[in-house]
């Protein structure tokens, strides 16, 4: 049997994480015992859901342990088994975790059919990020023909298909991301009818004229000030979709609504929501992510790091968006 290697969380962050809260580990992975499956993992899957996971403080989720394999998605194949609902070579998508491979019961493992997607959008638009992207637009925001949807963070894996994924539904896209380079392929690319830089010293200024209509539906991954100029163009029954808050993960900087009236006044709707409460609408929201991806016509980019051992600082660079795209770690 293969020597494995993993990475572990040695201990907590205060404030931005940084490479002594991980520690590698190496250990013999062992045979599969009986119901049991091994797999190869060939990426990992890095999220900014990670970052707070790693914090003790009350969440949607459990904390993730001290000196245990860090939690993440993963797509691989599987290498051995003893369970009769999968074979060797089927692959598959999971949450492996920081590691090379996985000894699992088959629970939580689905098997993924690589000939129409590549085998790593399981964990990326045909997978959680894109999930999350199709039930913020199609059952929180729902975009109506001419409305201005607002999507920041808008090249991330989540980003990126709410962009497409309202320009569908015929509503005006427009983005926000860091630098020029991302906004130029969210234009160029993804199909956003207008791009904002939120590095940009004019932002916002640049964000108001982007905005003369105002927002209808607004999908928020950032917080921050992004968010806060944001919700000031709200229309009359506007709906916002809070799936991230990137820019608090580091306790740097709090997203907050300086008042609650604009809600009120324009009787808007706002809805934090997990993608993983809603696993009833996974199977309608894959068939029509695969069968767009696997059409063309949903596009997607990625940024890989290659190796375990890259995965911290691909990372940290994650939660400061110097990621374009996807952020996955290639293992094999």
């Amino acid at each position: 049997m293969p020597r494995n290697k993993g990475i572990v969380l040695a201990s907590r962050p205060q404030g931005e994480a940084n490479a002594s809260n991980f520690r590698l580990i190496e250990n013999e992975i062992g045979e599969p015992g009986e119901g049991q499956v091994l797999v190869k993992h060939h990426y990992l899957s890095l999220d900014p859901y990670m970052r707070g996971r790693m914090d003790e403080s009350k969440s949607y989720a459990a904390s993730q342990n001290l000196n245990e394999v860090m939690i993440g998605g993963t797509v691989g194949e599987v290498v051995a088994s003893k369970n009769p609902n999968f074979k060797v070579g089927d692959h598959v998508v999971g949450s492996g975790g920081w590691q090379l491979y996985q000894l699992s019961d088959g629970r939580g493992l689905q098997k993924i059919d690589t000939r129409r997607v590549p085998i790593q959008a399981y964990v990326g638009p045909v997978g959680m990020p894109g999930v999350t992207a199709w039930y913020g637009v199609n059952k929180v925001i729902t975009p109506k023909k001419g409305e201005t949807v607002v999507v920041s963070a808008a090249t991330g894996a989540v980003g990126s298909v709410v962009g497409q994924l309202a320009k569908a539904k015929g509503a005006r896209a427009v983005g926000i991301a860091g630098g020029r380079d991302k906004c130029k392929y969210a234009t160029d690319e993804l199909g956003y009818d207008v791009c904002v830089d939120h590095r940009a010293p004019d932002f916002a200024e640049t964000l108001k004229a982007a905005l003369p209509n105002g927002v209808d539906g607004l999908f928020e991954n950032v917080g921050g000030q992004p968010f806060s100029l944001t919700m000031r163009r709200l229309n009359a029954f506007a709906r916002i979709a809070i799936c991230g808050l990137i820019a608090s993960y580091a306790g740097k900087e709090k997203s907050s609504l300086e008042d609650l009236r604009v809600l009120l006044v324009n009787r808007a709707r706002i809805e934090g929501f997990i993608v993983s409460d809603h696993l009833d609408i996974w199977p309608e929201a894959l068939k029509e992510l695969v069968e767009l991806a696997a059409t063309g016509k949903l596009k997607w980019k990625e940024t890989i790091a290659q190796g375990l051992e890259a995965a911290p600082e691909a990372f940290f660079g994650m939660l400061k968006g110097k990621n374009f795209g996807k952020q996955l770690v290639k293992l094999i």
